[in-house]
Parts: C-alpha cells; sequence; structure tokens
C-alpha cells in the first residue's frame, strides 16, 4: 500500500469517526452499514442506520449530497430550510437535497429509526453541521 493510499484511508476513517462522535453528542446516532461507488464520477453511496433518542434533537446540518431515508421505527418533526415543519412517521420516506439545512427532532418517548442511504462526494464528511 502507498503512503498516500494509506494517508487517505486513515484521514477518511478518522473523519468518519469525528462525524459519529459529533452526531452521538446531539442525540443522533449514525452507524454506517455499507459504502459503494456509484455510476457518478466522483461520487458514493453510504448506507446507514440512524437513530435519534427519544426528546432529542439531530441539529442542524448538511451533507455533501442527497439523503434518501425510510423510516422504520418511531415519528419525528423534519425540519428542512425552505419548506414547512413536516411529521415523518414509520412506512414513510424522505428525500433531502445536497447541501439543504436539516434537522429533526423527536419530541416522543421513543427513539426513531431510520435506514439513511446518503449519494454524497468522495472524501467528504458525511454531516457537516449548520448554524
Amino acid at each position: 500500500m502507498t503512503i498516500t493510499l494509506r494517508r487517505l484511508l486513515v484521514g477518511t476513517a478518522l473523519t468518519l469517526a469525528a462525524g459519529t462522535l459529533l452526531a452521538q453528542a446531539s442525540g443522533l446516532t449514525r452507524t454506517l452499514v455499507g459504502r459503494a461507488d456509484v455510476s457518478v464520477p466522483g461520487r458514493e453511496a453510504v448506507v446507514a442506520r440512524v437513530e435519534v433518542a427519544p426528546g432529542a434533537k439531530a441539529g442542524r446540518h448538511t451533507h455533501p449530497g442527497d439523503e434518501i431515508s425510510y423510516v422504520v421505527e418511531g415519528e419525528a418533526t423534519l425540519l428542512i430550510d425552505g419548506q414547512a415543519p413536516r411529521q415523518v412517521n414509520a412506512g414513510e420516506s424522505f428525500v433531502i437535497p445536497a447541501g439543504v439545512v436539516h434537522d429533526a427532532h423527536n419530541n416522543g418517548s421513543s427513539p426513531i429509526k431510520l435506514i439513511g442511504v446518503y449519494v454524497v462526494e468522495k472524501g467528504k464528511p458525511l454531516a457537516t453541521p449548520a448554524p
């Protein structure tokens, strides 16, 4: 393995770990379960199990690509900049375009669990906090 490839792999691992720690601190847990190249050059698909704890907020953030999510359990209020707040429930899905600031508030007493698919730019953090 070349030094450049090794540095890229270590940098990617550190970026993912930092994103996971930030997410967990806000009441959101994102567990990566898959990653693969897609047909668009410079992009990859990342699949994750996502959970927002009861009473927690995911925190305003963006992704460097589209988020496509399916709600497995629970319900939350989805806040997407430029749109009216929307309640999402088990069995529903939603799409958030690349770079759009969004948040999710779980006002219930049980966690909301999602499967998120992110088609994002390679080499960028999966999520970035937003003001």
